[in-house]
């Protein structure tokens, strides 16, 4: 067995298949690309960070529509993506200037910096999941991935990169597992209903 597929086989235990919601449009000349936070968001509520989160992941679960859920999608994001570091914080907005230049190696550096200061900041872990995923290395994006996940299971970003990575490794049985967990903590999420539904679909009647 590959490490890579170690890794992915390691993550997957992580996540259990749970029903979709109902399919939105997917526009199929769009490339696929994990579920990133806002170029804007909202203050962080004060209080407890974890009690703040497990409202908010209520609030999400049961929100009405897209408009409603977006509204706490953000505000989850606002609580994961500040650390209680002020140099990490300001890495991360260098981390942010750099992928929007599409420069993955710096974006990297930066996060190995940030997660030296602070292991515990699941969002540099994040970050560095995705960036490595934009450089197509999977097993070190996969990696990064079951650090967020350890941290936060709830984390339906990393679960939908994770979904992404398998799919392109050609493992839909277990693309659709994390696809479908995703969406049971995110009802709403963009683009991944369909993804769903499309995988169900094609392995309708295999031994899934």
């Amino acid at each position: 067995m590959s490490r890579l597929t170690a890794y992915a086989l390691a993550i997957v235990a992580v996540v259990a298949g749970l029903a979709p919601a109902t399919a939105q449009p997917l526009d199929p000349t769009e490339p696929l690309k994990p579920v990133e936070p806002p170029s804007s968001l909202p203050r962080p509520q004060r209080g407890d960070k974890a009690q703040n989160l497990d409202r908010l992941f209520e609030a999400l679960k049961v929100a009405p529509n897209d408009e409603s859920a977006k509204f706490v999608e953000n505000r989850i994001w606002a609580i994961w993506m500040a650390s209680t570091s002020d140099t990490a914080n300001l890495l991360l907005g260098r981390v942010k200037t750099a992928v929007e230049a599409q420069d993955f190696d710096l974006a990297i550096k930066l996060l190995n910096a940030i997660i030296d200061i602070k292991p515990d900041f699941t969002e540099a872990w994040n970050r560095r999941a995705t960036a490595y995923y934009a450089k197509k290395e999977f097993g070190r994006a996969l990696a990064d991935i079951r650090q967020v996940l350890a941290r936060e299971p709830r984390h339906f970003g990393a679960l939908s990169g994770l979904g992404i990575i398998l799919q392109e490794m050609g493992d839909e049985k277990h693309a659709l597992d994390a696809f479908r967990r995703a969406l049971a903590i995110h009802p709403h999420l963009e683009r991944i209903p369909d993804l769903v539904k499309k995988l169900s679909d094609k392995l309708d009647g295999r031994d899934i």
